[in-house]
């Protein structure tokens, strides 16, 4: 879905897109990012369109949502596989004397 797309279906929910990132809990700037490539992903754009379409047929779906725990999406580089803002990982490889 094109960013414009996106926007229109925010829009249509009756949503800003500051007020869309903070429902699915997603960094602002991480979704207004999204308009350089002009293209969302797909999670997003499905939720978007469901989010207009509900608004269309009168349905609430801020009740709907405010009973999901939706977990904060955690930042970029702080995977699993990364070091970014951790602590460095421990040498795998390392042999710990205490278990020979």
């Amino acid at each position: 879905m094109t960013y414009t797309e996106f926007q229109r279906h925010v829009g249509k929910a009756g949503l800003t897109i500051k007020s869309f990132a903070e429902l699915v809990r997603m960094n602002r700037i991480s979704l207004s990012n999204y308009a350089k490539q002009g293209e969302v992903p797909s999670h997003l754009a499905v939720i978007a369109a469901l989010l207009g379409e509900m608004a269309d047929r009168g349905i609430d779906y801020r009740g709907i949502l405010s009973r999901i725990d939706i977990a904060p999406k955690k930042p970029r580089g702080a995977g699993r596989t990364g070091r970014f803002g951790r602590s460095p990982e421990p040498d795998l490889f390392e042999q710990d004397e205490s278990n020979l």
